[in-house]
C-alpha cells in the first residue's frame, strides 16, 4: 500500500489507463486516467501528504467528476439514435 503514496505511481497508472482507453475507446478508462493523473499531481505538490486512503477517495471523486464532464461534453446527446440502413457485410 505504501507504493500508492508515491506520486509517480499515480502518473504511471494514469498513462496506462490512457493507453488502455486508446485501445478500448468509449470514454470509460479516460475518466479514471484523468483521476489518477490529478491525484499524482496533487501528491507531487504535497497536497495529499502521502495519505493512501485520502488519495483513493480523491481518485474516486475526481474520476467520477471527470467521467461526468466527459459524458456531458462528448457523450451522447438527448434523443440521439443511430439507425442502420445497411449491413456492413452486404456488398
Amino acid at each position: 500500500m505504501q507504493l500508492l503514496a508515491v506520486w509517480w505511481v499515480w502518473i504511471v497508472l494514469g498513462v496506462a489507463l490512457a493507453v488502455l482507453e486508446v485501445m478500448i475507446p468509449g470514454f470509460v478508462f479516460l475518466g479514471f486516467a484523468i483521476g489518477a493523473g490529478l491525484v499524482g499531481v496533487l501528491l507531487g505538490l504535497g497536497l495529499l501528504g502521502g495519505n493512501v486512503p485520502l488519495s483513493a477517495l480523491v481518485f474516486a471523486v475526481l474520476s467520477v467528476a471527470a467521467f461526468l464532464i466527459l459524458r456531458r461534453v462528448v457523450g451522447v446527446t438527448k434523443g440521439q439514435k443511430k439507425i442502420w440502413t445497411r449491413d456492413i457485410n452486404d456488398n
